[in-house]
């Protein structure tokens, strides 16, 4: 019996052995074939669904056990390192709502808003909503958080347990959940392991169902957001790291892009994206104490790409409707998407319902604000993907400058 499972142990090894990212990149290109030559297959289609819903099922108890565990056994100095990288994440944004701005006074669009149909999700009605929400998730309950995702709140309690345990439990105790958090990253690696099959499944079901009309009817509004997205990937995020860490940055973004940036686009989900970015960093020898607490704080609050899509939206929506914008209103506008891109909803396309708040600020209606919304949602399967890419990568690129700047 034993012998008939060794061929099968061989190419299972010799498949470990092979580079991540080459196996991805054969999985990009097998499932794009397939959906060109065996169009609605929901078998293959599945494995995209459960790629992505493994990744989401252990996401929260990997967050959990690991900020624990770390905060039970944190050294002195970290909280310097803490303050650096939220503070890269919260500029970054700022300054991507900023670009945005720019790049929508110099390339202005105008959205197609006729025939769309409204949408009828609920969307926050002012800035003191998305404060409201982000407190009230926070303090709901902890075992409901884990269960849906809710990274604020697993963030909050995970601390807060972790500092109970420092402060009372035996190093034994402390010895048990890094033990369970070591596991649970165990599980982790093995579900990366099959991401090439997942992107396989992803990339079938995208382009089965991307159509070219997203690129005919709203191209250069898709254009303008992708664009932008794209500056702040590659010039915006690098200057800040290069200023951070005063060695050429585009080693590190290259990295981050090839290992979070491409499994995040396929994934369309950041939160889905952390066990990825955990791997990366803990390849790249950042503090675990550090990045386990910062991967997923960047998850919620490093949003350059829904800052961007915000503002670009709400120009947009200005500029169809015939709507003046002001230099202050503008600043003002970047500042208003800074805040609530910080709160933007963790789902697919989160970012898109905090458009009617922005354009409320001048005094555009919330029926059509709405429609721009599903404007939105039309061309999401790829202005989401590359909003996703964007902010997960720059989680993993800033967590690991803060780390090397630390070293320095």
């Amino acid at each position: 019996m034993a012998k008939l499972f060794t061929p099968f142990r061989i190419a299972v090894s010799a498949w470990q052995r092979t580079n991540l990212m080459l196996r991805i990149s054969m999985g990009i290109v097998v499932g794009a074939i397939l959906a060109l030559l065996l169009p609605g297959q929901n078998g293959i289609a599945m494995l995209g669904d459960l790629f992505v819903g493994a990744l989401k099922a252990v996401a929260p108890i990997l967050v959990f056990v690991l900020v624990t565990s770390s905060v039970s056994k944190a050294r002195e100095g970290l909280g310097r390192r803490f303050r650096m990288v939220i503070s890269l994440y919260i500029l970054t944004t700022l300054m991507a709502a900023v670009l945005a701005v720019l790049v929508s006074e110099l390339f202005p669009v105008n959205i197609v808003l006729a025939n769309v149909e409204s949408v009828g999700s609920a969307a926050p009605g002012a800035l003191s909503d998305v404060f409201h929400n982000i407190v009230t998730d926070i303090m709901s309950n902890p075992v409901t958080a884990v269960m849906k995702a809710n990274y604020l709140s697993i963030l909050f309690w995970a601390i807060v347990f972790g500092l109970a345990l420092k402060k009372l439990a035996t190093a034994a105790t402390i010895n048990i959940i890094h033990d369970c958090a070591e596991a649970v990253s165990q599980v982790v690696r093995w579900v990366i392991q099959c991401a090439p099959f997942g992107i396989l499944g992803l990339v079938y079901s995208s382009v089965s169902a991307s159509g070219l009309e997203i690129f005919t009817t709203y191209g250069k509004l898709l254009l303008l957001l992708v664009g932008s997205m794209c500056v702040v990937s590659v010039v915006l995020n690098p200057a800040v790291v290069w200023m951070l860490i005063r060695r050429n940055p585009y080693p590190l973004l290259w990295q981050c892009l090839k290992e979070s940036a491409v499994s995040a686009f396929f994934t369309r989900s950041s939160a889905a994206n952390i066990p990825v970015n955990m791997a990366l960093c803990k390849r790249m020898g950042v503090d675990e104490d550090f990045y386990s607490v910062s991967i997923p704080l960047g998850s919620t609050i490093n949003m350059n790409g829904a800052a961007v899509t915000i503002t670009v939206m709400t120009l947009a929506t200005c500029s169809t409707m015939g709507v003046e914008v002001s230099l202050g209103s503008a600043l003002l506008l970047s500042i208003v998407a800074t805040l609530a891109a910080c709160g933007a909803s963790g789902v697919a396309g989160g970012s898109l319902l905090l458009i009617p708040m922005a354009c409320s600020l001048f005094g555009i209606s919330n029926d059509v604000a709405m429609q721009v919304v599903a404007v939105g949602f039309i061309i999401g399967v790829v202005q989401d993907s590359v909003e996703t890419a964007l902010n997960s990568s720059g989680d993993a690129m800033f967590t690991i400058a803060t780390d090397m700047h630390n070293r320095l």
